[in-house]
């Protein structure tokens, strides 16, 4: 279901020049279409006012950059962004273009980095980014965010991890958190029930292979977790759309409805590349997210199709 970013280079080599290749190093895992490069260069022209590298904890990728709108005099929603990268490789320095996109929408967004396999494995960048929230948490007002206003978004791995942040309470219990503090989750095309292991590298990453099962976010649904929407591209053959559908149902038969938007021709990629002005914000991720923030997302009006497939 994932592919490492070393192996997808690898299977690209032989089809694309140089010039191509040093574009697209930078791109997510399995994201073969999209350079991180085009779409951070208009983004250096947004109206906001960007605070790199802040310190959220001890580790040497326990860093944040902070993306404040310009002209901001009130407390506005605090939107986490958790990038991906098959939990192996993405930093947030790529992401520019994300943050930039949520401060035009009139949030603070913060990036965190975390650490990475295989300097560190299963659950190392869960208790990263639970550090990482605390850290929010305890600055919102210094960031002219709402403590009580704030949204996790991920993508892919990203996704995994925020997920997995508001249904399973011990990583921001243990960190001096709480998952109550999240007022919504948003997963864009993630893996929330990705067992067996497509790639080798995971039985590793996730092992020893008793504690496979502590991965799957999806062992941990419960009725009182923060709202969450799910959007994934039926074109994603990265992670399959099968893991927000069944996500989705496991969650339904607790007696929760979670927001579902399936984009029929969008890819893995397509979810991403849909907060850069390159790509016109097509599929409507950036409207859907804003939509959730700013209606009252204990009950959302964001329509279910659980469906697709």
């Amino acid at each position: 279901m994932f592919r490492s970013l070393h192996s997808a280079i690898v299977l690209m080599l032989p089809r694309l020049n140089r010039v191509v290749v040093i574009v697209s190093i930078g791109i997510l895992s399995g994201c073969t279409s999209f350079s991180f490069f085009a779409a951070n260069t208009p983004a250096s022209f947004g109206h906001y006012s960007r605070q790199q590298n802040v310190s959220y904890g001890e580790k040497s990728r326990n860093k944040l950059d902070v993306y404040r709108p310009e002209g901001i005099d009130h407390s506005v929603p605090i939107v986490i962004f958790i990038h991906g990268g098959g939990w192996d490789s993405g930093d947030k320095a790529q992401y520019k273009f994300v943050g930039a996109a949520l401060a035009e929408q009139g949030y603070v967004a913060v990036l965190p980095n975390y650490s990475l396999y295989p300097q560190v494995k299963f659950p190392a960048f869960l208790d990263d980014a639970a550090r990482a929230i605390v850290w929010v948490h305890s600055h919102a007002a210094e960031l002219n965010g709402d403590v009580n206003q704030i949204y996790l978004v991920g993508h892919s791995a990203g996704a995994h991890i925020a997920v997995m942040l508001a249904l399973n309470e011990a990583y921001l219990q243990h960190a001096g958190g709480d998952a109550h503090w999240l007022k919504g989750v948003v997963g864009l095309a993630g893996p929330y029930d990705f067992l067996p292991f497509t790639y080798p590298y995971m039985n590793d990453l996730f092992g020893p292979p008793d504690r496979f099962a502590e991965s799957q976010p999806i062992n941990y649904v419960r009725p009182d977790a923060p709202p969450l929407l799910l959007m994934h591209g039926l074109r994603d053959h990265t992670v399959a759309p099968t893991n927000t559908r069944q996500l989705h149902d496991a969650m339904a038969r607790l007696g929760v409805n979670v927001p579902v938007e399936y984009f029929p021709d969008a890819t893995h990629a397509d979810l991403l590349a849909a907060f850069s002005f390159v790509r016109s914000r097509k599929p409507p991720v950036m409207a859907s997210i804003k939509q959730f923030i700013d209606h009252d997302s204990k009950s959302p009006t964001l329509s279910s199709h659980a469906g697709a497939h």
